[in-house]
């Protein structure tokens, strides 16, 4: 039996710079298909799709809302050739109904464990049109390492750099984040994997630099520690959603090869100041994610904001339009308003306006969120600021004796660029 695994290409934001990860979602399903089954993998971001492959069954793996419409024009097309269409991944989950008329069948939740069931259903001759396990969750010692072999590697890189590797620790989240649909997805328990698990798989994967894509690692004090503390030996350097301001957690991140963190930056508080001002002590980079057009915002306060970020020198900034997804509180609160003003899936991407805003015209916030873009980046480039956090795990690579020479041209070019001789 062969299987097509395929994850579609999406609009990316404007203003930002354009590179492709390694999914992680796809190589983590990949993990839970019987060895015995041939699987052939396209990130459509990399790679052509070649429609006139033979194959038994097309798995269309989605994450965004954004993502999820080119999945069902894909699907179509391989259905018009008689080929069975399955769906799954937590852009699935969120738009499972819309996308039952695209797909012989939908998967719903995490696969490990559950996917033989569809290899099964396959071989004898038809497939269920759901297979619901989304508030069913494996346990957690079943999660094995993710199937990186289906990657095509050189893809995967920036001006002759490497992306970092994904992986997880744990799943689910227990916060209730107003816009996110993460609670939907994944519950509101948080679900570490057993460390032993994490360090043997960070471990077996052949690059220096990773991703660390958990929601947040700052849900367990204790765990957060021996997860670090368990990492110090690898000498790996990662990137990571938030963890805790807290001396000690702090202080094992940077010990345990911390690169930067994503933090959220929702006012210009000392609070905030004071958060990243505390990771940037310690030689660790921050990237904000910044929300534009939040019920209290107005124009003087977008701008503010941004005033703010530069003045406490924020290493890189993110910026988004609010977005009301799918199976968000936000996007309950604005339904009920009437203030949603737009479900084409497409522009869902966190870079156009699809409401009302409370306080600014629709029109202003689009502008607003090209202001902020260019005016952050206006001294320096997207490109020279990600040039200089390159250069800081560069430093950390030669400091423990990690650091591997290939790289070394794209240092030199990114250094010239520094010094303005190259544009």
């Amino acid at each position: 039996m062969k299987i097509k695994l395929i994850y579609p290409k999406w609009p990316k934001l404007e203003r930002q710079t354009e590179f492709h990860l390694p999914p992680h979602g796809p190589i983590c399903f990949a993990a839970t298909v019987p060895g015995d089954v041939e699987l052939t993998f396209i990130d459509e971001h990399v790679e052509d799709i070649d429609f006139a492959e033979k194959v038994d069954l097309v798995a269309v793996s989605c994450m965004l809302t954004c993502q999820i419409k080119r999945g069902w024009e894909i699907a179509d097309q391989f259905r018009a050739r008689g080929v069975p269409v399955i769906f799954g991944g937590i852009g699935t989950m969120l738009h499972h109904e819309e996308t039952m008329a695209h797909a012989d069948a939908v998967f719903l939740g995490e696969a490990e464990g559950r996917f033989p069931q569809v290899i099964e259903d396959l071989r004898n001759g038809g497939l269920q049109k759901v297979y619901d396990y989304q508030w069913n969750f494996p346990n957690m010692n079943v999660i094995g390492p993710a199937r990186r072999s289906i990657l095509n590697r050189e893809r995967y890189n920036y001006r002759g750099v490497q992306m970092v590797d994904l992986i997880h620790a744990s799943r689910g989240c227990r916060y209730n984040c107003f816009c996110c649909c993460t609670p939907f997805l994944g519950g509101r328990e948080f679900r570490p994997r057993p460390i032993d698990d994490v360090v043997r798989e960070v471990a077996s994967i052949d690059n220096n630099r990773l991703f660390f894509v958990d929601n947040s690692l700052a849900q367990n004090d204790q765990w957060e520690k021996d997860l670090f503390r368990a990492l110090i030996p690898l000498k790996k350097k990662f990137v990571c959603h938030p963890i805790k301001d807290d001396d000690e957690i702090l202080d094992l991140a940077a010990e345990a090869g911390c690169w930067y963190v994503y933090q959220a930056i929702f006012d210009t508080s000392d609070y905030i100041r004071n958060r990243v001002k505390r990771l940037q002590e310690r030689g660790i980079g921050v990237e904000g994610t910044i929300i534009l057009g939040m019920d209290e915002h107005d124009e003087d306060d977008i701008k503010r904001l941004v005033d703010f970020l530069l003045e406490i020198k924020l290493d890189l900034a993110e910026f988004t339009i609010l977005t009301p997804f799918p199976h968000t509180p936000v996007r309950e609160a604005l339904q009920a308003e009437g203030r949603i003003l737009s479900n084409n899936w497409p522009d869902y991407t966190g870079g156009k306006v699809v409401y009302q805003p409370a306080k600014i015209k629709p029109s202003r916030l689009q502008d607003l969120y090209y202001y902020a873009w260019d005016t952050f980046y206006r001294e320096s480039s997207q490109n020279l600021r990600m040039a200089k956090l390159f250069m800081k795990v560069i430093e950390k690579e030669q400091a423990d004796g990690t650091y591997r020479g290939p790289k070394l041209r794209a240092r030199r070019r990114w250094q010239k660029e520094e010094a303005g001789k190259v544009r």
